[in-house]
């Protein structure tokens, strides 16, 4: 399927007239595909892979209309409930622990790809010159990145916790 990444990046810049969120998106689609728990086999991977990104697009589209359209209810926002706040604030810190534990988790090039590319938001081409890799292993990185973060999110979640200790449970 890596074979079809620099076409796919091509079609999602053209159809989103912005390699930035052409990048996400064909990044996402991977995860997703690669992530996808199939029973049967992929005839045809790159109609596959394709429609997976369309299907992206669409999604992202529908939320950036959405976000302009919905209005604001300035009366129920201005109504403070501060038990949910803090049931909010404390699963927000433990998600964030989980993050970190499943980053660190990570071979050191794959992680400071994926930080350099969603705390410092740089380019693939700025991260390849970063880290001194081609463009195409920083895509590698960070869907490798983003598909382990999720698979330990995951578990976690259903598991209730973070296992204790180190980095236990790596893989």
């Amino acid at each position: 399927m890596e074979q079809y990444y620099k076409e796919l990046l091509r079609f999602l810049g053209r159809k989103l007239g912005d390699a930035q969120d052409a990048a996400d998106i064909a990044q996402e689609a991977y995860v997703r595909v690669l992530d996808r728990n199939g029973d049967c086999a992929i005839t045809q991977p790159r109609a596959f892979l394709f429609r997976a990104a369309l299907n992206l697009c669409i999604d992202l589209h529908r939320s950036r209309r959405g976000a302009q359209v919905a209005p604001i209810d300035a009366e129920a926002e201005g109504v403070a409930c501060a038990a949910p706040l803090q049931d909010e604030r404390l699963y927000r810190r433990q998600q964030l622990a989980r993050l970190e534990r499943a980053l660190q988790e990570l071979p050191s090039a794959c992680r400071q790809a994926f930080l350099l590319r969603q705390v410092e938001g740089m380019s693939y081409d700025e991260i390849a010159s970063r880290l001194g890799i081609s463009a195409d292993m920083v895509g590698k990185h960070l869907a490798r990145a983003l598909r382990h973060c999720r698979t330990r999110m995951r578990a976690w979640e259903s598991e209730g916790g973070c296992p204790p200790g180190g980095a236990g449970g790596q893989r």
